[in-house]
Parts: structure tokens; sequence; C-alpha cells
């Protein structure tokens, strides 16, 4: 089954909407790893809109989870991303005007540049990861430049309704399929909820979903604990829940 890693993103955005001390991403993040979750991810963004340097260097001293950290390909960015001591990082297409992220990382066109970020990471002592759309030339251009991992974009899956939500999916397990037979290691996340992500943790070769916005939300009504124990439940094979 794969692994849960909870992103605390959002609330560093709660936080940062009134500049305050609290909500702490660091300390939500301890009580996520206690409900269960099995990795910590967050994004240092080069417009700091939620997680700070500061966090960052305070994941790393007190979460005992794997640490993934998120980073554009911003040189600044991936100086701090190599000296964070992050065990995971995964690369991400970034836009200033953007929501949230909106697609892949576009790996053929990036391919200069991530010829050297990859090897430069992976000196750093991290697992380097690349966040792509389920698209196999990306997949193979990711295997060429170096990426032990990627992750696969689930956005497109979790706003699809009906037919074109299985066809989504399809395009997930095409893409889990071909990443595990040319030797990457494959994760998944981006949209992923308590009614969209089951079928997703059942993909073959799926070792890791990364999962913030929905588990966070929840959180508001009902607990960090509640919440992330809800996700493991759905994400867990053997669950009964999962296997609705």
């Amino acid at each position: 089954m794969p692994r849960l890693h909870v992103n605390v993103d959002h609330v560093a955005t709660l936080r940062q909407a009134r500049r305050e001390e609290f909500p702490d991403p660091v300390e939500w993040a301890l009580a996520a790893e206690a409900a269960g979750a099995q990795g910590i991810t967050c994004h240092l963004r080069k417009d700091r809109r939620h997680i700070q340097d500061d966090d960052v260097r305070r994941l790393r001293e007190r979460i005992t989870s794997v640490f993934n950290l998120e980073a554009s390909l911003d040189p600044e960015i991936v100086r701090i991303a190599a000296r964070s001591g992050a065990d995971a990082f995964c690369l991400v297409p970034e836009n200033r005007q953007e929501i949230t992220t909106e697609g892949g990382l576009d790996v053929r066109g990036e391919r200069a540049r991530l010829a050297d970020v990859v090897p430069a990471l992976g000196a750093a002592g991290g697992l380097v990861s690349l966040f792509v759309d389920p698209d196999l030339e990306q997949l193979d251009a990711a295997r060429e430049v170096g990426a032990s991992f990627v992750e696969l974009h689930t956005g497109r899956y979790a706003r699809a309704r009906g037919a074109g939500r299985e066809r989504e999916l399809e395009r997930l397990r095409r893409a889990a399929l071909h990443g595990h037979g040319i030797g990457l290691c494959v994760n998944a996340g981006h949209g992923l909820d308590y009614d969209n992500a089951a079928p997703v943790a059942r993909i073959e070769h799926l070792e890791e979903l990364n999962i913030g916005f929905a588990i966070v939300a929840r959180a508001l009504s009902v607990g960090v604990a509640r919440a992330v124990a809800a996700m493991r439940e759905l994400v867990d094979l053997d669950s009964p829940r999962a296997l609705r």
C-alpha cells in the first residue's frame, strides 16, 4: 500500500493570513505524525506565501518521519533545499500568479537545468523526485536526467467527473506502470481528498501519496488526529473503507 505523506503548507497559509505565530505548521506536523502520517511535505515557494525558511529548519529538527521538501528550480530555492537536510526533494513548477500548482514540470523543456539540479540535490543526501503529469514522455525524460522518483500530478483526475475521471485514472495507471518499468519509483498527489483518494491508492506500483489541503480542511472540524487517521484508513488497501 502507498505511504501517506501529509502536506502542511495550508496550516502555514492560515498563519500567514494574519502574520501570526499560530497555527504552527511544525506542531501540526508533529500531531499528524502521531496520528499516522508516514511523512511530512512542505513547499518553500519563492514568494513565501505560506511556508517560511524557519519552518523548514524547524521541521527538519523535529519531525521523525520522512521530510519531503518541494522546491522550484529557482537558484535561491535550490540552494536552500540543498542545505536543508531534507530526506527527499520534489522539484515542481512554480508560477507566481497561480493559486496552487497547476500542472507538472516540463522535464523535457527543463532538461538543461535539471541536469545540474538533480545531481546537486542528490549529492546533498536526499532522494530527488520530479512532479510530472502522467505523460509517458515526461517520465522517460525524468529517467534521463537522473531522477530516482516521480510524483504523478493527480489534479486532472481530481477535477474530472464520471467517465472523464475513469479516463484520468487509467492515465495514472499507465503512467505508474511505465514509470516502474523504466526503473522509477512512483508517487502521486495533488487535489486528492476523502472522496477520490482510495482509487488512486489502489494503483499498482505507487509508493506514496502526498495529500494536504483536504486533510487540513477536515481538521478544522474534527481535529488533526481524526482527519489524518481517516485518510490513512482510505489509503490502506486492507481497510474496509478503501475496499468499497
